[in-house]
This record gives C-alpha cells, sequence and structure tokens, in this order.
C-alpha cells in the first residue's frame, strides 16, 4: 500500500491534471521566482483554482490580498475578476513586488491589479480607509500578524463577502503552540476569533498534498 504522504502528494498531482492544469503564463510566473530566488511558498495548482472559483461564486468585483510573493495565486485571483473588476495586493518586500508585476504583466492582467509595496500593517490604513467595499479577501502573508489583519479586514467587507486565509493549520501545530513559534500561536488565535466573531459563517478546509499538511480559513461576512 502507498504511504500516506506519497498517496497525498499522487492525488494532488491527479487533481491538478484534471482541474488545475497551468498554462503557459502560470508556469512562467513560477520559472522567474525560481529564477530571481524567491521562496517556493506560493500556493498549490489546485489551491490557485481553489480560490479562484470561490472569487467566482461570490462574483468578486474587488478583491484584497495580502502577501503578493511573486504573483502566482494574484494570477489566479484576477483571472476570476470581471473586465472592469480590481485586485489590491499588498507586499512588504520590493524585490518580490517586482517580479509580481513583471508576472502579471506577462499575463496580461497588470490593467486590473494594484501592488502596493510595504508592511501590511502600514499599507492597509490607506487601503481601507475612505475605499469601496471588497468582495474577498486573501490573506497569505506573515502569520504573526493575521490576528491585527482582521481587525483592519472586517472594516472594508461588505455583508456577502468572503475572507480567505491560507497557513491555519501549520502541520498540527496549531493544536499546541511553543512559546518559541508565534506563526502558530497567532494563527490560532487568529482562527479562534474567526469562529467566535458573530459577524461571521466560518470553516477551516484541512489540507494534505504536494503543499504539505495546513489548512485553509474560509469564512462569509453575514
Amino acid at each position: 500500500m502507498t504511504d500516506a504522504p506519497d498517496l497525498y502528494n499522487s492525488i494532488d498531482r491527479y487533481i491538478d491534471e484534471l482541474f488545475a492544469v497551468e498554462d503557459e503564463h502560470l508556469k512562467a510566473a513560477l520559472k522567474a521566482c525560481r529564477s530571481a530566488g524567491l521562496p517556493e511558498i506560493q500556493v498549490s495548482p489546485g489551491q490557485g483554482k481553489l480560490i479562484y472559483l470561490l472569487a467566482k461564486i461570490v462574483g468578486a468585483r474587488r478583491i484584497l490580498e495580502l502577501g503578493t510573493l511573486g504573483g502566482y495565486s494574484t494570477i489566479w485571483l484576477a483571472r476570476a475578476l470581471p473586465a472592469d473588476g480590481r485586485l489590491v495586493t499588498l507586499e512588504s518586500e520590493t524585490k518580490h513586488a517586482e517580479v509580481a508585476r513583471a508576472n502579471l504583466t506577462r499575463a496580461g492582467l497588470i490593467d486590473r491589479v494594484q501592488i502596493v509595496i510595504g508592511p501590511a500593517l502600514q499599507t492597509l490604513p490607506q487601503v481601507v480607509d475612505g475605499a469601496e467595499p471588497f468582495d474577498l479577501v486573501f490573506i497569505d502573508a506573515d502569520k504573526v500578524n493575521y490576528p491585527s489583519y482582521f481587525a483592519y479586514i472586517m472594516r472594508c467587507v461588505r455583508p456577502g463577502a468572503l475572507i480567505l486565509a491560507d497557513n491555519v493549520i501549520r502541520k498540527g501545530k496549531v493544536l499546541a503552540p511553543r512559546d518559541n513559534d508565534p506563526s502558530s500561536g497567532a494563527t490560532r488565535a487568529f482562527n479562534a476569533m474567526i469562529a467566535a466573531d458573530q459577524r461571521l459563517e466560518a470553516i477551516i478546509l484541512q489540507q494534505v498534498g504536494v503543499k504539505g499538511h495546513d489548512g485553509l480559513a474560509i469564512a462569509r461576512v453575514k
């Protein structure tokens, strides 16, 4: 019998080959990220297709992304937008933002994407204050600030909007975070926050496969 990790990876590849085949622009984006030495922590093809579908299902016209990296997930999300849609993506690292801009330009999507450079806790106020509400928010940035991001996000989403947060299981470390693992502790706190918030209906989708063992939080604003 196939060992579980090998089986999970094989099933992930099976799903991707059926439902999330990468086209030339997605492949080029990954190649550019590797060439630039960016960490390979982007979503998998299947995860990209999932957030794309969720954006489509909610009818998103305005999307906010926290954590651009090289723009791989940004491409998936931007493709879910209508022609007049808008995606604002926040990235703390200038180098990452430059790679993402090139990838989005190559994919023909840069006209509907605004890349904001700087630490998200510094740039979020200017993005949120007075802005038209967002239909979907995807959080995939530094985990220690997830609870702080949440407070800002709830100020800029409409009823019926979706809030997605990646990496919220962390190989099970959220069950008993260690003092030397602030990311798992903050993620556990974030999970508790969205579970207790009466403005939301939420769940965590546990995920295993090519990206290891983690999870995606999915919350709907009532």
